[in-house]
């Protein structure tokens, strides 16, 4: 038996790699759906909280990133903007936003409980602390 890979091995391998091969779903996709949730977060409490606000510049900049970075991973601009409007999908990572401020002990109406995790995100650096700053 030869270990030395045959010509139609090597396509079969080259094909596999191209973009357009069958992926997991966005709504799956680690990295994004982190990304949007954290973009959530930071846009509630700028919301919220009156002495944070907008980093509008770091915000374009992420969602330029985070739309290069699925058409790298061979999501083709079609299924991207569809997930994103993807109503199901908007209130999937709300959802999972709010949770993550309720952990983090933010309550609807307490306005200084979304300031006190907005100072503490960007404090932290985080992705929704990087979106967000103190006015």
């Amino acid at each position: 038996m030869s270990l030395r890979p045959t010509l139609a091995g090597v396509i079969l391998a080259l094909l596999a790699a191209l973009p357009g091969q069958a992926r997991e779903p966005l709504s799956r996709e680690a990295y994004v759906n982190e990304r949007l949730v954290a973009a959530r977060v930071a846009d509630r409490i700028r919301r919220e909280c009156p002495s944070i606000s907008a980093n509008m510049v770091r915000a374009f900049a992420a969602a330029q990133s985070l739309k290069a970075y699925a058409q790298r991973k061979g999501y083709a601009e079609a299924e991207i903007d569809a997930f994103l409007k993807d109503r199901d999908q908007r209130q999937r990572v709300y959802a999972e936003a709010e949770r993550y401020m309720a952990a983090h002990g933010v309550r609807a109406g307490d306005v200084q409980s979304f300031c006190t995790l907005g100072y503490a995100e960007i404090g932290a650096g985080s992705i929704a602390g990087s979106l967000i700053r103190r006015r």
